[in-house]
């Protein structure tokens, strides 16, 4: 699992957090609109929602699911072992802040990208270890995390800078 390690005012709060998989995106795009705005992943049960990076000129589309509580950020992609090229997940905080993950118990590999309060992206964690206990962590205040499959960024010409829009 991606142990997620919130900081703020001296305290650590750790979440257990991890990465999935599931429908295709090409499956879930292909429903009409209000419906697709409406899904839930069949693994987790969280809301699948639409978004977009924009990276050199280009929208790259994704459909990610949303680990908005707590229960959903401690168990994120825990013990998944597919993710779809267009698939993801979204961790937004509610509060933005240094944001920092592990890989424990995760055995897929991932990119982690740590979104910055304007929503660009401020650094990537490419090609995490799965099950490592090494801390990965945002280079700044993130307001959101999207994890992808490892290697996805690279592939697709994602960078820092780009912009994150959900």
């Amino acid at each position: 699992m991606v142990r997620h390690m919130l900081a703020g005012a001296g305290l650590v709060l750790g979440l257990l957090t991890a990465c999935s998989s599931g429908e295709s995106a090409t499956a879930q795009t292909a429903a009409p609109a209000a419906a697709a705005q409406a899904a839930t992943h069949p693994v987790s049960g969280l809301r699948v929602i639409d978004l977009t990076v924009e990276s050199g000129g280009k929208k790259l589309p994704f459909r990610v699911e949303v680990a908005d509580t707590p229960e959903a950020q401690a168990r994120g992609l825990m013990f998944r072992t597919e993710l779809g090229d267009n698939e993801g997940m979204i961790f937004p905080s509610d509060t933005p802040q240094p944001r920092s993950f592990w890989m424990k118990n995760t055995p897929l590999s991932l990119d982690i990208i740590f979104i910055g309060v304007d929503g660009r992206i401020l650094n990537i964690a490419a090609n995490t270890v799965p099950y490592s206990l090494d801390s990965v962590s945002s280079k700044g205040i993130a307001s959101g995390v999207l994890e992808l499959r490892a290697g996805r960024a690279k592939a697709l010409g994602i960078v820092p800078g780009d912009k994150v829009t959900y």
